[in-house]
């Protein structure tokens, strides 16, 4: 390790340095807010039937709606970010994200809700991937591993924040006649839009218009990303169709549509579980829903630190799936709380999962088809976003209770245990080629992120 970054020319380490400390703080902070607004909907469920009629059905319909238009727009805003820039791309998305969480303050029916939530996943379509494709154009494949495990740090960091802040946004109900929901929508929407300003006077789209670089550094670091270019275009290309139908890439899909399906489930009824409580206020309802995540944070870390030098992750991921599963299935027994404490498990073991599956995945692939086919995993994995806040809402409203679809997300979670069996293996060591594109195409969610 020291012998490669010692032959990594002193001009381009420091432009490297002053990227990460001038570019990712404000990248980190728009991912948290991106992060916390497309969350923000499952803290104000009740409200939302009390005072617009949208019930558990259309609540889960709406919740999984923002995945679909992400899933949709996905490769063209990452299209259009390359024509227009990073600077530009990126603040549109992120002030347009932000008018769109301003108007879901005036949802009147649940028409509306389902359109605002089509339309929030359509604005956001494009961020997470762009700032990775950013990446590629800043920092050359040694560097840009790291770069992606700092930027979703802030992912996790948002689990934890988002309860809170959105809690003690609902403690304004009342103030000027307005309900507390539309406070929350309307305050966090303008937070997004403001921050989407400002990141258009820090970010910059091309290297050698940096006035923070010098002449050299802006050398360096241009022939260090031209060369990995130059890599990447040797690299064969690979149908979508084709790469749908590889064995390996159906069997990792398979395994992370499970784990999306636990962790979007978690995200969007937590807060309801938690007000089975009883007398708590919105504030405290936060507190208590940050529980889950930040033991998951703290497990997430451990278990990345343990488990780096393992020589074979399968069985770890194996055993957090089986305590995702544990966790789902207890939390349909007992009282809230011990409801709370069994997805705080689930939470773990979600968490843990994705800490190992991502580096699994990434070695589990042929080199030619890796970068492709693990953006196909994401792509498509992601949709049990839309489908486990969709069933919830359907079984909560015919059954009246959500135990149904948590037994549905401990089946699954078992059902991927038995996928990992069938993840090729390779030894550490046994693939050449760059790594740092690969990372940079997954967002090396080694820190546990599941986008």
């Amino acid at each position: 390790m020291s012998d490669a970054v010692t032959a990594i020319p002193e001009a381009e380490q420091r432009a490297v340095g002053k990227f990460l400390r001038r570019m990712l703080p404000i990248l980190v902070l728009m991912l948290l807010v991106n992060q916390m607004d497309r969350t923000n909907v499952g803290f104000v469920q009740d409200e939302l039937r009390a005072d617009v009629g949208v019930g558990a059905t259309a609540y889960g319909l709406g919740a999984g709606l923002f995945f679909i238009g992400y899933a949709l727009f996905e490769v063209p805003s990452n299209m259009w970010l390359e024509r227009f820039g990073a600077r530009v791309w990126l603040t549109r998305i992120m002030i347009t994200w932000g008018l769109v969480i301003v108007a879901m303050c005036f949802i009147h029916n649940m028409w509306m809700f389902y359109g605002l939530r089509f339309l929030l996943g359509v604005a956001e379509a494009g961020f997470f991937p762009g700032v990775l494709l950013y990446f590629t154009q800043w920092l050359p494949d040694s560097s840009r591993g790291r770069a992606s495990a700092i930027f979703l740090g802030g992912s996790a960091t948002a689990y934890i924040v988002t309860g809170p802040i959105t809690g003690a946004l609902l403690e304004l109900h009342g103030a000027g006649g307005i309900a507390g929901w539309r406070w929350m929508f309307a305050l966090e929407g303008a937070f997004s839009i403001v921050v989407g300003f400002i990141a258009g006077f820090f970010l910059v789209s091309r290297i050698q218009d940096a006035k923070w670089l010098t002449q050299e550094e802006k050398d360096a670091l241009s022939e260090a990303v031209a060369r990995d270019r130059e890599v990447r275009d040797r690299a064969p290309s690979v149908s979508r169709w084709k790469l749908i139908f590889h064995p390996q890439v159906a069997v990792l899909t398979s395994v992370f549509f499970a784990m999306a399906l636990t962790g979007y489930a978690i995200t969007f009824w937590l807060p309801s579980l938690v007000e089975e409580i009883g007398g708590l206020s919105p504030f405290q309802i936060g507190l208590l829903s940050a529980i889950p995540w930040i033991c998951a944070v703290i497990a997430m870390y451990t278990t990345s630190h343990f488990t780096d030098r393992a020589p074979d992750r399968r069985p770890y991921l194996a055993i957090a799936l089986i305590l995702s599963a544990i966790g789902t299935f207890l939390a349909t027994l007992g009282s809230p709380w011990f409801g709370l404490a069994a997805l705080t498990l689930a939470a773990v073991g979600g968490k843990c999962a994705a800490t190992l599956f991502w580096p699994m995945a990434q070695s589990g692939l042929d080199l030619k088809i890796a970068a492709p086919g693990l953006a196909l995993v994401n792509s498509i994995g992601n949709l049990g976003g839309f489908v486990s806040p969709t069933l919830f809402g359907y079984l909560k409203d015919t059954t009246g209770s959500t135990n149904g679809g948590l037994y549905t997300l401990s089946a699954a979670s078992i059902l991927a245990v038995l996928g990992v069996a069938f993840v090729r293996h390779t030894q550490r060591g046994e693939r050449t080629g760059s790594g740092g594109e690969i990372a940079a195409v997954t967002g090396k969610p080694a820190v546990g992120e599941a986008r």
